[in-house]
């Protein structure tokens, strides 16, 4: 047996208002008295009213929905940024639908497409990338789109990020100072310009110190590959002293390499360096020295942007570095009078 659909209309009848009182109060951002808004919630629970998102959308022009796309969570520094965005974004008043996308831009287009179609107000695009004639469609279809953790080459999109560059100059400079000479570098995905930036700033500092690259492997930020590009670089006569490893994800794995693996001492033998510092590179069982992606001052500034590019139809493109700092803790030598 069905049972009748509670309206707006059944609400302001039981609360003694106007129909678009109810609307009113249901509205994110709409104005309506305290006692109007008492009045109608308590109606509302009464009736088990709920409001028809969609429809309201269809009305306003605008959904309050954001579409969040990523390429892979097994990073932890992931979910606990989506986690982050989620919230905030919920904080002024937005749903979050979250899409999953591979690394590839035809997946990542396809997805953006499928998003699109949910009238979606804004786009938050974490570590993927889009072709430059989807994100200009998007613009045209005044959907603003804010990229985290990634540099989009050639759009006129905003973007906000650690500063990669730095981060990676930080670690050589610390291997340097800790006396290490042959030194390497495992990367991430080649295409992302979080690895680019890593290694370009790890290279320059190298350089500053006239020591070149001892060693380099590929992991592609993929835990497998990089477990297999420490045997491939370690398992060796020549193997480097040192390791900088483009993601604390990798760096997990490259640890468990050498340890249990090889029978290396770290940092005896080898000092190990990541980039992230999620939570489990403050565990015991690794304690990991990396570089810190500071994720709540990345997320504030990247609903920031996006909010006012919705709110105010500013869609000039904006780019935030956020300072990324070195974190020291046991698996690298530690310099002698080293300051953190």
């Amino acid at each position: 047996m069905s049972v009748a659909k509670i309206t707006s209309a059944d609400v302001a009848r039981r609360a003694g208002v106007s129909q678009s009182a109810v609307s009113r109060v249901f509205t994110p951002g709409a104005s309506a008295s305290r006692k109007t808004v008492e009045k109608v919630r308590r109606a509302a629970d009464e009736l088990g009213y709920r409001p028809n998102i969609l429809a309201r959308a269809m009305v306003s022009g605008k959904s309050r929905i954001i579409g969040l796309v990523v390429a892979y969570l097994e990073n932890y520094f992931y979910p606990e940024a989506l986690e982050k965005l989620s919230n905030a974004l919920q904080k002024q008043g937005y749903h979050v639908l979250v899409f999953m996308a591979s690394q590839t831009s035809g997946d990542v287009n396809e997805v953006v497409e499928e998003i699109l179609d949910y009238q979606v107000d804004g786009i938050i695009a974490a570590s993927v990338a889009l072709s430059s004639d989807l994100a200009q469609r998007c613009k045209e279809a005044g959907v603003p789109i804010v990229f985290f953790n990634r540099r989009q080459q050639g759009h006129d999109s905003s973007a906000v990020m650690s500063d990669n560059r730095s981060g990676g100059r930080s670690v050589a400079n610390f291997l340097v100072a800790g006396g290490h000479q042959r030194i390497g570098y495992i990367a991430g995905w080649e295409g992302a310009s979080t690895q680019v930036e890593r290694e370009a700033g790890f290279l320059e500092g190298l350089a500053a110190h006239g020591i070149e690259l001892h060693a380099r492997e590929v992991g592609n930020y993929v835990l497998e590959q990089a477990r297999q590009a420490a045997r491939d670089m370690f398992d060796r006569p020549d193997r480097p002293d040192a390791v900088f490893v483009a993601n604390d994800h990798m760096a997990f794995g490259v640890i468990d390499v050498l340890r249990y693996e090889l029978g290396l001492s770290v940092p005896g033998d080898v000092s190990v360096v990541g980039y992230d510092d999620v939570p489990p590179a403050a565990w015991r069982a690794y304690d990991l020295t990396t570089v810190r992606q500071r994720a709540n001052q990345m997320v504030d500034a990247t609903v920031e942007i996006l909010m006012r590019q919705i709110n105010q139809g500013d869609t000039s493109p904006e780019e935030i570095l956020v300072e990324a700092p070195l974190v020291v803790r046991s698996t690298a030598r530690i310099p002698e009078g080293w300051t953190q």
